[in-house]
Formats: structure tokens, C-alpha cells, sequence
């Protein structure tokens, strides 16, 4: 005989006068209920009957459905949860390869990382080409900035003055077609006094470079 088993015999051992006591005091609690029911009259025994099956289906509704019904929205409430969780996983996953793509985008669209590199130069070069040196009223390279996810921010904030609609539109056809990628992240445009159909434009262009 194992362990195990050694015990089990000792506990059967120890309790068995007890059992037997609870199985007598059933049997006998039984049989007197058994035997005053006998004794009804037939209406009374059905009334009984009918209260008999009235509890056995409260204690079944309690006892028993109630549990698994608990049960049953417990597990359905996990699964809720478990979805919810599962879909801001999702929406997170969904973000971080945005993020990435984004990243990737930006990087191509970057210049070299060289002490040759001056987008002041490239920036004056393309106006004169395209509008002439008599137009730019002054070109001013701004702090270098750095920015997160490893890139660097050159800016140069540009004035250009008395030009028409359509120098405007070359000149910033020119910015936008450089072989290096350059964008304009802002400008403001003021009408002149002297005359309506010319102005003077602030213009702010910006270039970046990856880091490392």
C-alpha cells in the first residue's frame, strides 16, 4: 500500500462512524417523511407534490442554472476583454508600420550628411536661375535642428521682392524640382503698395539629413 492510499484508509477509518451516523439520520428522516406523506389525504398529497416540485425547480434554478449562467457570462466577458486586447494589439502593430513606412519615406527623401553639402548655396543658385539675383532681397541659413528618429533640420528663411504671380510660381517650381530634396514648410505672401500685381514673399525651405 502506497502513501497515498495509507492515508485515504485512515481517513475512511476515522470518519466511517460518522458517515454511518449522517446515512442512518438520512434514512431515518426519509422514511418518516415518507410515511406521513402515506398518511395525506390524496388532495394534500398532491399539494405536496406540487410544493415539492416548486422547490426542486427553485434549489435546480439557484443551485444549478445560476451557476453555469454566472459561468457562461464570466467566460464571455474574458473573451470581450481578450478581444478588446487583442485589437489595440492590432491598432498598435497597425501604427508601428505606419511609423516605419513613414520612416522609410523620410529617409529617402534626405540629403547627403557632408560638410559640402550647403542648402544656402543650393537654394541661391535656383532662384537666380529661375527668377534672377535682383529678386532675392536676402537668404539667411537658420539653426541647424535635430530631430527625433535620428535626422537632422537645415532651414533657410528666404525673402524675395517685387515679383509677380509668375515668378513666384517659378521660383518655388525651382525649389521644388532640385535634385536634392528641399520643401517649403512655410511662406507668407504681401501685396505691395506701389503695385497690386507684384509682391514680396518670406519663405522658409528646409532640407534633412539622417544622422550617422
Amino acid at each position: 500500500m502506497n502513501p497515498i492510499q495509507k492515508i485515504r484508509a485512515q481517513f475512511d477509518e476515522a470518519f466511517a462512524p460518522y458517515v454511518s451516523r449522517a446515512r442512518g439520520a438520512i434514512r431515518g428522516v426519509t422514511a418518516q417523511a415518507r410515511a406521513r406523506f402515506l398518511k395525506l389525504e390524496p388532495r394534500e398529497r398532491v399539494l405536496v407534490q406540487i410544493a415539492g416540485g416548486v422547490l426542486s425547480l427553485f434549489l435546480i434554478y439557484n443551485l444549478v442554472y445560476l451557476p453555469i449562467e454566472d459561468w457562461r457570462s464570466s467566460i464571455e466577458t474574458r473573451i470581450e476583454t481578450r478581444t478588446r486586447d487583442l485589437s489595440d494589439v492590432q491598432h498598435l502593430v497597425d501604427i508601428y508600420l505606419q511609423r516605419k513606412s513613414e520612416l522609410v519615406t523620410a529617409e529617402k527623401a534626405t540629403v547627403p550628411k557632408s560638410r559640402d553639402f550647403s542648402l544656402f548655396s543650393i537654394i541661391e543658385k535656383s532662384l537666380t536661375q529661375s527668377i534672377g539675383h535682383d529678386k532675392i532681397a536676402s537668404i539667411t541659413p537658420g539653426t541647424d535642428r535635430k530631430l527625433s528618429d535620428g535626422f537632422t533640420q537645415y532651414p533657410v528663411e528666404l525673402k524675395l521682392q517685387n515679383v509677380n504671380l509668375a515668378q513666384l510660381v517659378d521660383a518655388l517650381y525651382g525649389v521644388k524640382t532640385l535634385s536634392s530634396p528641399v520643401a517649403v514648410s512655410d511662406m507668407r505672401v504681401t501685396r505691395r503698395a506701389q503695385d497690386p500685381h507684384s509682391y514680396d514673399v518670406d519663405v522658409t525651405c528646409i532640407a534633412l539629413s539622417k544622422n550617422g
